[in-house]
């Protein structure tokens, strides 16, 4: 079975889940375009990912990021690998990762990736990561903001915001920093 056709079905399973437990309005998925891209919203629950996908509808799939510790999860690491997610060794720089987010890009293909690079909680402020800055770059891939609330509780009604597309341009070593602030500051601009 392909990585699509596993991601397809595990869609199937969790949408009506993640419905239930985090009914949300979607914005902007008109924003979301065919073939590559890096999405990037906040990130501050593991169910992040799954409101992120099924927020974006079927005609998409995406390869999310994860922490590589992430596969050990009985079940759940399993169906992460099936469904063609990509797992990261933090606190190192995962040059296996990061080739197999090149690849998926060039395949045209989308990525989910949070740029702070890890779950952050409340209105704690944390230094983004430049990999998906770096990536976009090199790919020549559309990035598109997405604000997901980074409070949520079962039950409430939540707000999952697409923004417009942008490239990096002519960027080199000295931007990728103010770049991803930017690109932070694109996000919480779109909290409704």
């Amino acid at each position: 079975m392909s990585i699509q056709d596993c991601y397809r079905r595990v869609y199937a399973f969790c949408k009506p889940l993640v419905r239930l437990l985090y009914p949300f309005r979607a914005y902007g998925t008109e924003n979301i375009p065919e073939g590559r891209a890096v999405l990037c919203p906040l990130h501050s629950n593991l169910t992040d990912p799954f409101i992120v996908a099924v927020a974006m509808g079927d005609r998409h799939t995406c390869h999310p990021l994860a922490k590589d510790d992430t596969r050990q999860i009985p079940i759940l690491g399993w169906i992460m690998e099936k469904i063609g997610c990509i797992f990261v060794r933090r606190g190192e720089s995962d040059i296996d990762a990061y080739k197999s987010c090149i690849r998926v890009l060039k395949n045209d293909e989308k990525l989910l990736a949070f740029p702070e690079g890890t779950r952050v909680h409340g209105d704690t402020v944390l230094e983004p990561k430049t990999g998906v800055i770096r990536m976009a770059a090199k790919t020549h891939s559309p990035i598109i903001p997405v604000y997901l609330p980074r409070d949520k509780k079962f039950f409430r009604k939540i707000d999952v915001v697409f923004g417009e597309p942008y490239y990096i341009e002519n960027a080199g070593h000295d931007d990728y920093e103010r770049l991803a602030r930017e690109l932070m500051d694109r996000i919480w601009a779109l909290k409704r």
